[in-house]
């Protein structure tokens, strides 16, 4: 096996599960998608060139980094600290619905977890600044924007320490962040969005109406997409834990239409307000999120 296919391998989601450290889990989903991009549109792209900028006239000849000239015969120099140019703010669902895991090795806040690691290592690494916010029916943590590693360290603990809990208040929660926002940048956000559906849409337009950029990643189990359940089952509400029993067969085709119209409403939502949209489940490879990331951070110039 190729060092590189052996990186890439962390990009699977049931392979990163085993591993206890969300430090560890972050380099290495990282390291993963880097040695993947070559093959992708994104060819060029590297962590360890994003730290630094092509010398410009006017800048500093003291500032030239000597070894990356070794590597490229080109002039570059390291960034500091006050030239980062955007602020991203992560945004974690963690109500007891994101707790579910059909296949019991990684549930949907593992996996949300999980991106959100690999995000903010990657904007560390860029120079940008990053934030993380987890809520359930009300805000818990916000950890302001800031560019250093101390601080990424503290968002990666924060990551390993959150569970699911509590009933879900996603509308409520994401206007009170949208208010405490003060400095516009990009916000990205990982939940299932099992809230009313045009309560949370109003929330979203909040962020773009004071001129944020946003990604929303709606993170669902797979058989919360198909139903495709066996025989008799007992389904109980994660947030108000009231059961039913009944044969899901009958209720497959109803249900798989109401899950449509509830995934498409977010689409045409989102869609229209000039939003990023992408749909994920557990079994999602990371990059496909990364890759909606770092579309929309070149983007951004």
């Amino acid at each position: 096996m190729k060092i590189s296919d052996d990186y890439r391998k962390y990009l699977q989601p049931e392979v990163v599960a085993k591993l206890s450290n969300m430090e560890l889990v972050a380099r290495l989903v990282v390291e993963g998608f880097i040695t993947g991009l070559h093959k992708s549109p994104y060819h060029g792209f590297s962590v360890e060139f994003a730290e630094h900028r092509q010398y410009m006239p006017g800048d500093e000849p003291k500032h030239i980094d000597w070894k990356i000239y070794g590597k490229t015969d080109r002039y570059y120099i390291k960034q500091f600290e006050e030239e980062t140019n955007l602020k991203s703010y992560i945004i974690l669902d963690a109500s007891r619905s994101m707790a579910y895991g059909s296949n019991r090795k990684i549930s949907k806040l593992e996996y949300a977890s999980y991106i959100a690691a690999a995000l903010s290592y990657l904007m560390v690494q860029q120079r940008d600044a990053v934030g993380l916010t987890v809520y359930d029916e009300k805000v818990r943590t916000f950890m302001p924007p800031h560019a250093t590693k101390s601080y990424l360290k503290a968002i990666l603990k924060q990551l390993e320490l959150t569970e699911g809990s509590n009933k879900t208040g996603t509308a409520a929660s994401l206007h009170q962040i949208a208010d405490r926002i003060k400095r516009r940048g990009l916000v990205i956000i990982l939940s299932d969005l099992f809230d009313k559906p045009n309560e949370v849409a109003t929330a979203l337009k909040h962020f773009r109406h004071k001129k944020n950029e946003v990604i929303v990643m709606q993170v669902l189990d797979p058989l919360e997409r198909s139903f495709a359940f066996g025989g008799d089952a007992v389904f109980k509400d994660m947030e108000t834990s009231e059961e039913i029993m009944t044969q899901p067969w009958h209720l497959q085709k109803a249900y798989q239409e109401e899950m449509k119209k509830f995934l498409d409403y977010y689409k045409k939502e989102c869609r229209e307000n000039n939003i990023d949209y992408v749909l994920l489940d557990t079994t999602t490879p990371f990059d496909t999120a990364l890759f909606q990331y770092l579309s929309k951070r070149q983007r951004l110039g």
